[in-house]
């Protein structure tokens, strides 16, 4: 199978090894063991990597579940046939609660007023939904407080057409294994939990660990584990480094577009922030900042070319960047690696995310949609295709 097979007007494209998701969910499953369940977090269209693509390879790999931040985001996940359980993770408008209904996806509740909705929707139609009480145990985000969680479930359990499914919480500083406020807030969960049994709540999937809390504590994987950025081979946090076999899923890749000479003290794009040190042969690439190559970026990052390394130099532009080749001479059409994926973790994205001072998650969200994606199948026997 080979990219150079497939032809782009604008040879710039993400490369999205679906294998390598698999892989990472199955590190996780073996993780979680039989009894507990993977949910895998596609939302923000699955981090940028493509949200129907990766949950297909996550639930060929295990995972049961999928979770969303948006009706619109579930929408498009029951549009192309996927019918497994879809969990909203953010209360939407009241007025969203039809939809909701209708597409079968599985709400996360935090409030009274939702709950209310959402029980008037069941009615009108006859209708069960099951829902999953989200508390929040310190990260004051969203959540109920722990000392109405009881009260919530109790009116959950009173309203028609509303089934407790389970309880959750989210982890504010799972990113650092150890933490001691991790503890605590499993503390404070594990709290409520009990008062809610004493009540006679059934408290059905409790699940509290995303990508980290599920490595660096293990009591926190209970029912479930929320499988987010793990699952497309980055780390949930840099001290991670080691502790699992993650495979990065994504490469942004591209072809030389246009080679010139350039002299010495010349200077390149705009500002003329770079002066060339030597007579050198200048690469300009396809691609820019709109393309998710940060402007911030501009003379300090490097690309691949023919197994070496070059230096990005220039401003980058919207929609193009240069690369100082020196004395080498590429013609236009050679592939590029400007992001790399397993064994090019040098220009990956966790270096991106550290010469940003940001985090990985964001690097993979901003790789720009104009960037068509190309699946990479492998262990599907699948060709590559373009998304």
């Amino acid at each position: 199978m080979s990219v150079t097979a497939k032809v782009f007007q604008r040879p710039t494209w993400l490369e999205i090894d679906l294998e390598n998701i698999r892989h990472n969910v199955r590190c996780y499953a073996r993780l979680a063991g039989p009894t507990c369940q993977l949910m895998a977090v596609v939302k923000a269209d699955g981090y940028g990597h493509g949200a129907v693509e990766v949950s297909r390879a996550a639930l060929q790999a295990g995972a049961t579940r999928l979770g969303v931040a948006l009706v619109e985001e579930g929408e498009e996940l029951r549009e192309a046939g996927i019918s497994v359980p879809v969990h909203l993770l953010f209360e939407p408008p009241p007025e969203a609660a039809p939809k909701v209904l209708e597409l079968g996806l599985t709400p996360t509740v935090y409030t009274e007023e939702y709950a209310e909705a959402l029980s008037r929707a069941c009615a009108s139609r006859g209708a069960a939904l099951p829902v999953h009480m989200k508390v929040d145990t310190g990260m004051h985000r969203v959540g109920v407080a722990p000392a109405q969680a009881v009260r919530l479930a109790e009116s959950l359990r009173r309203l028609p057409g509303l089934e407790l499914e389970g309880v959750y919480t989210h982890l504010a500083m799972a990113s650092q294994p150890g933490h001691p406020f991790t503890a605590e807030q499993l503390r404070v969960f594990e709290g409520v939990i009990a008062e809610m049994q004493r009540k006679g709540i059934e408290v059905g999937l409790r699940h509290v660990a995303a990508s980290g809390a599920a490595l660096s504590l293990p009591a926190s994987r209970m029912d479930m584990i929320r499988l987010g950025i793990a699952m497309y081979g980055l780390l949930p946090g840099k001290d991670y480094q080691g502790s699992i076999d993650l495979r990065p899923a994504l490469s942004l890749r591209t072809r030389i577009c246009h080679v010139f000479r350039a002299r010495k003290g010349e200077g390149v794009s705009y500002g003329l922030t770079y002066r060339c040190p030597r007579d050198s042969w200048l690469a300009v690439l396809p691609l820019g900042y709109a393309d998710g190559l940060s402007r911030s970026l501009s003379n300090r990052w490097e690309v691949l070319i023919g197994g070496r390394l070059y230096p990005q130099v220039g401003t980058i532009c919207m929609d193009l960047c240069m690369v100082d080749l020196g004395e080498d001479r590429y013609a236009p059409g050679e592939e590029v690696t400007v992001v790399g994926g397993c064994g090019e973790e040098s220009i990956g994205v966790e270096r991106m995310a550290e010469l940003l001072g940001t985090i990985n998650y964001e690097v993979v969200c901003d790789m720009g949609k104009r960037v068509p994606r190309l699946y990479l199948n492998r262990d599907a026997g699948g060709e590559a295709e373009s998304g």
